[in-house]
């Protein structure tokens, strides 16, 4: 099974995700997410044999509890990309509230996953919502141009859980159950 643990954007955002997508909507050689599932990835895990899940869902109830955050607002809105604006793989909205504590949480989910044998990341955490996935270079320009001159707003939204989530990889795109939810 292939598991992550998100922060989910809620439903009524979703139609505020897809005006930050508009810009982008016709361009070659992007691939649009699903506005309705809208999240943050706080952990990647990748492939997981199913026995464990258990030792999972400890590691993370524990970093939960670790990582001392109560509820909080987060609010999403403005534009950016990965890697960089010469070589651009994802396009994304950042997080201009609630940063300071989804990076605790993913601190603490990172370090109880990587103690039960999971890898680390290879790259900085920046809190943001991916909107599109650059296939080619086709649409690069507009990317930048968009990218420099908006700065959408989507919305605020409380964050009151993470959720141990199973992705299917489909050809319509993914489809995501959740495992466990895990409350702040």
């Amino acid at each position: 099974m292939r598991l992550f643990v998100p922060v989910d954007l809620p439903a009524r955002l979703a139609d505020a995700v897809s005006a930050a997508q508009e810009p982008f909507a016709d361009a070659p050689g992007l691939r649009l997410t699903d506005p309705a599932q809208a999240h943050l990835t706080l952990k990647f895990l990748g492939e997981v044999n199913r026995d464990r899940v258990p030792a999972i869902e400890d590691a993370i109830e524990a970093a939960v509890d670790d990582a001392g955050v109560e509820p909080f607002e987060a609010a999403v809105g403005g534009y950016g990309v990965f890697p960089s604006m010469t070589y651009i793989s994802v396009v994304w909205a950042g997080f201009t509230a609630g940063g300071p504590e989804l990076t605790r949480l993913h601190e603490a989910i990172e370090a109880g996953t990587t103690a039960i044998g999971f890898d680390p990341e290879d790259h900085s955490f920046t809190p943001h919502v991916t909107l599109a996935r650059m296939d080619d270079a086709r649409s690069k320009d507009l990317v930048r141009r968009v990218v420099g001159e908006r700065d959408p707003t989507i919305g605020r939204f409380e964050v009151d859980q993470v959720r141990l989530t199973e992705s299917t990889l489909g050809p319509d795109g993914p489809t995501y159950e959740t495992v466990t939810r895990f409350a702040l």
